[in-house]
């Protein structure tokens, strides 16, 4: 069958030409599969009320909702986060940070195959405290947002082989919505944490 260069907002695979072009999704069992996601899928007030939403490509770049190339410094390329729930460009949802006290924690490869955060991650999710935590769209990390101000992102690499990515300005985060084991819709101060790591 032909495709078009159209991509599935669900799986990312090529949508049939034969699609709609308001369609969204490549078939009936993606359909339905992001229906279903997409009830589950609750963020934060204090991210869906700022104007710092993009689309995101396959390969995490970061999309304007009409699917040209997006910046995390060109606030004229964000949108609102109807108007990115609602776009088909892309595969997926990013949150942009832009130093305005808001910041995100990135633990790259901390869950176990289980599904239980890795020891070193479930550390920092107890000094985080009660604050929105999502799955990464890899399946295998986790994105803890919070209140800190960082003003310059960096990786850390900490004993024990793991690192610790914290931002917040300059940067997008690609959103899931996969609330990690009913972490709150709410973001809590995390400032001390922020602290600790960048130490």
């Amino acid at each position: 069958m032909m495709k078009t260069e159209r991509l599935c907002a669900r799986c990312g695979g090529d949508m049939p030409i034969t699609a709609r072009t308001d369609a969204r999704t490549c078939s009936t069992r993606c359909r339905v599969a992001a229906h279903r996601e997409a009830k589950k899928r609750v963020f934060p007030v204090e991210l869906t009320t700022r104007d710092r939403w993009v689309r995101r490509s396959t390969t995490k770049a970061p999309l304007t909702t009409v699917g040209t190339p997006a910046s995390s410094t060109n606030p004229r390329s964000w949108s609102t986060y109807r108007n990115a729930t609602e776009s088909v460009a892309g595969v997926g949802l990013g949150f942009v940070l832009n130093g305005d006290g808001i910041a995100c924690l990135d633990l790259d490869h901390a869950l176990a195959a289980d599904g239980s955060p890795k020891p070193w991650a479930a550390e920092i999710l107890r000094q985080a405290g009660d604050t929105y935590t999502e799955v990464s769209p890899s399946g295998d990390g986790l994105h803890v947002f919070g209140y800190a101000d960082v003003r310059q992102g960096r990786r850390i690499r900490r004993e024990g082989g793991y690192a610790v990515e914290v931002y917040g300005d300059g940067r997008y985060i690609a959103m899931t919505g996969q609330r990690f084991q009913g972490t709150p819709t709410t973001l809590a101060d995390i400032s001390a944490l922020v602290e600790q790591i960048i130490a």
